[in-house]
């Protein structure tokens, strides 16, 4: 028997300090670079969006892929493309992240809310979204730690 997988995953991180880098003007560049890195890396894009001060993608992942070091590579790619090609010389990613499976049936969901984030942050702020998100998924976290730089956010 041959092997299938469906490894599907809702990505989120943020700019450090949540420094609002990503105007309106430059938003759609920003996530279609991310979209074409993560096809690079050898996954699948299948949606990005995000607003100001951070970005979700909705990714399809190989067996062979290790998530951290995709997640490492994709943000130092684009952070290095981020401050040449777009010349936002103080760019940077915070590093953490977070990472939830997704299922099958649940991916048209995911890739509504993520289409739809400047909608979503004119009624909440990241901070709200982001605990709401972590409480959905059961993820265990520290109030403390969701604003700081420090810590992995599923560490």
């Amino acid at each position: 028997m041959s092997t299938y997988l469906g490894l599907h995953y809702h990505l989120i991180f943020a700019t450090k300090d949540r420094r609002p880098f990503f105007k309106p003007d430059i938003r759609d560049r920003v996530h279609e670079y991310l979209g074409g890195t993560v096809n690079g890396l050898g996954g699948e894009s299948r949606t990005v969006g995000g607003v100001a001060d951070h970005v979700h993608l909705l990714v399809s992942l190989r067996a062979t892929h290790r998530l951290s070091d995709f997640l490492r590579d994709l943000k130092k790619g684009s952070s290095f493309w981020i401050k040449n090609e777009l010349k936002l010389r103080q760019f940077q990613w915070q590093d953490g992240y977070a990472a939830l499976t997704v299922s099958p049936s649940g991916r048209n969901a995911v890739a509504k809310y993520i289409r739809e984030q400047e909608a979503h942050h004119r009624k909440r702020s990241f901070r709200e979204e982001f605990m709401e998100i972590l409480k959905k998924a059961e993820i265990n976290y520290d109030p403390r730690f969701i604003d700081d730089d420090t810590q992995e956010y599923l560490g």
